[in-house]
């Protein structure tokens, strides 16, 4: 498996185990805006410079959240950085038009909001940018302390203390949340190789098998027309004893191609085949075109099988051609027609116990025509 599923794989299960918390922050800024801050400017109204203006400040504070809030829960990212920025106006604003009696209470709910309402727009992103924008929001606290309250020592306590509170929560939330993640998708990737390296084995193990299989069905082939030869049985003048030899042969010598490291699989195990009867003096043109995409061996066995054991029984010529596409494979065989091919010799490719149809959701296309000058057999494969 890639890096990329890994990672893939990762952000699905950060994205799962962060609903919970997103959820929390979302209900916790709202229960704090609705809750706590809504009474307070109600209670209030009288006492501010532009009421109006405060109640305007709540509701964009709102809208801001409504925005962040559902972005968040989506999944999608919000424009941050201007909401941040009209968030601290607000602030400003309502520090402008708050009394100074009321400065350190809920009526200016700018200062002890902010915290959560910047956490929503900078979920997921680095804690320096939330600490950044909080020292933001501390900076016009201390302006708005100083200006209504003046540099009294109990004052300067209390505001050291709702610097404190306003941001060791929000703070600590995100930080949870950045360490939840990271061992989320840490725990993730491991799985997902884990997955991997089990899957890889499964099918390290069901090819061995398969080979064995295979094996010991040409063993058994192979070896009857090998006893008839040492028994006498079989002539080796005998043209159907040639083919059955050649058959046979090319059989183990794809067979042993099929575990080679080649470029070109494919190409690699039909050429295994064509040397066979070329060295029993059949001429063979073989002709390649295009590029051959990667294939499972289930579907380069069902590609080839048909055609060598058409190729073994040619006795004058024969003509190979592999046509390639990143989304098609198409093996074609044509050779003289002869009395001793009369029908078709092999039958459709037999497949690997399903395997065509796990890996690639479709199965390789087998024609076979003959007349009285040619035999032309086809094996086709096609992507899902």
């Amino acid at each position: 498996m890639s890096t990329d599923l890994y990672g893939g794989a990762a952000g699905t299960v950060t994205a799962t185990v962060e609903r919970g918390p997103r959820i929390a922050a979302v209900l916790i800024a709202f229960g704090w805006h609705l809750a706590i801050n809504l009474p307070a400017v109600l209670g209030a109204w009288s006492q501010y410079r532009l009421p109006w203006l405060v109640g305007a400040g709540w509701l964009v504070f709102g809208a801001v959240g409504v925005v962040a809030s559902v972005n968040l829960l989506r999944g999608r990212p919000s424009p941050a950085w201007p909401l941040v920025g009209v968030l601290l106006a607000v602030d400003v604003l309502v520090f402008a038009c708050v009394p100074g009696p009321l400065v350190f209470g809920s009526a200016n709910f700018g200062w002890a909001t902010l915290g959560w309402f910047v956490l929503l727009l900078l979920w997921g992103r680095r804690i320096p940018a939330l600490v950044a924008t909080l020292a933001v929001g501390a900076a016009i606290a201390l302006v708005g302390v100083l200006t209504l309250r003046g540099t009294g020592a109990a004052d300067l306590s209390r505001y050291a203390m709702a610097v404190y509170g306003n941001a060791t929560l929000p703070i600590a939330m995100m930080v949870a949340v950045n360490l939840l993640g990271t061992l989320a998708g840490s725990t993730a990737r491991a799985a997902a190789a884990r997955t991997a390296i089990e899957t890889e084995r499964a099918a390290a193990g069901r090819m061995h098998q398969s080979r064995r299989d295979r094996l010991a069905a040409l063993d058994r082939t192979a070896g009857a027309i090998l006893t008839d030869l040492a028994q006498g049985r079989a002539d080796p003048a005998d043209p159907g004893v040639q083919r059955r030899c050649a058959l046979e042969a090319s059989r183990l010598r794809r067979l042993i191609a099929e575990s080679d490291d080649v470029p070109d699989p494919l190409l690699h195990e039909l050429r295994a085949c064509v040397d066979v009867v070329e060295r029993n003096g059949l001429p063979v043109d073989f002709v390649a075109v295009g590029t051959l995409p990667p294939l499972p061996v289930e579907i380069r066995r069902q590609l080839a099988e048909p055609l060598t054991s058409t190729l073994a029984a040619a006795t004058r010529w024969a003509r190979l051609t592999v046509v390639g596409q990143p989304d098609e494979v198409v093996v074609s065989l044509t050779t003289p027609g002869t009395s001793t091919i009369t029908t078709d010799p092999a039958g459709p490719a037999e497949p690997a116990a399903g395997a065509a149809d796990a890996v690639t959701g479709t199965e390789v296309e087998y024609v076979y025509e003959e007349n009285e000058e040619l035999v032309w057999v086809q094996t086709r494969w096609r992507a899902a």
